[in-house]
């Protein structure tokens, strides 16, 4: 992986977060003009911010999330990880610090943008449902079981559109996928289906100075790392079995 393909998935991964944590902070924070239009919206957004992050994230192949690249990594089908960037540890773990950081970097741009929302929200779960993930009913077994799901379904797709979708058709196809996701399989966790997208805005709650924050949630936190890395695995070795 060059500096430049480093930077354009640090950089897509980064708007992801930054406008897939905007639509959060726009739907559930306080005093916003998109206070409580629900999570259809919260849907779109993230959607629209996988397709922007996918879009500027190009010359990385996109990857945007480690359950994607552990996929590919996992299906011998798949020659590399990208165009010119080779199946290697080095690589992978190139990948996964774009991402992180990105992730984190992200959150924090979200977070200034929305600093008086911040300051003005007086529940604590609200400021840290806009960094990460929770499940409505926490059952740690029940909650992985649909990350898993959930991430085998992005990645299995992601996996079938060089084969399927016309040229530069790649990234919206991504981004009504996660529309659909989170439409039909978001409810029980909030739909992480990407680890980095979790555990990066995670970490930015929790060193942030966000007034009246409370706890980061650590407890729960490896469920959206384990489970989409799980489904990212099973998707790639299923794929490799299907063609």
């Amino acid at each position: 992986m060059t500096v430049s393909q480093f930077f354009a998935e640090f950089l897509g991964t980064a708007l992801l977060l930054l406008l897939g944590g905007g639509v959060v902070a726009n739907n559930i924070l306080v005093k916003n003009k998109g206070y409580g239009t629900g999570f259809l919206m919260v849907n779109f957004g993230w959607g629209i911010a996988v397709l922007a992050g996918a879009l500027v994230a190009g010359a990385s192949g996109a990857h945007l999330n480690p359950a994607v690249t552990f996929g590919l990594l996992a299906d011998p089908n798949v020659g590399q990880l990208a165009p010119g960037i080779d199946k290697s540890i080095g690589n992978v773990l190139l990948y996964l610090l774009a991402q992180m950081l990105g992730a984190f970097i992200g959150a924090v741009l979200c977070w200034l943008s929305y600093k008086q929302h911040f300051d003005a929200e007086e529940n604590p779960a609200n400021k840290l449902g806009v960094f990460s993930t929770g499940p409505e009913i926490r059952s740690y077994a029940w909650n992985l079981v649909t990350e898993i799901i959930a991430t085998f379904v992005l990645v299995m797709v992601i996996l079938y559109i060089p084969a399927k979708a016309a040229p530069g058709f790649g990234p919206v196809l991504v981004a009504l996928t996660v529309v659909g996701i989170g439409a039909s399989l978001g409810g029980p966790t909030g739909y992480a289906i990407n680890p980095a997208r979790d555990l990066g805005p995670r970490i930015a709650h929790a060193v942030l100075p966000i007034r009246g924050k409370g706890g980061s949630d650590w407890g729960y936190a490896w469920v959206p790392v384990v489970g989409p890395i799980v489904g990212g695995v099973l998707a790639g070795l299923v794929h490799a079995m299907m063609v």
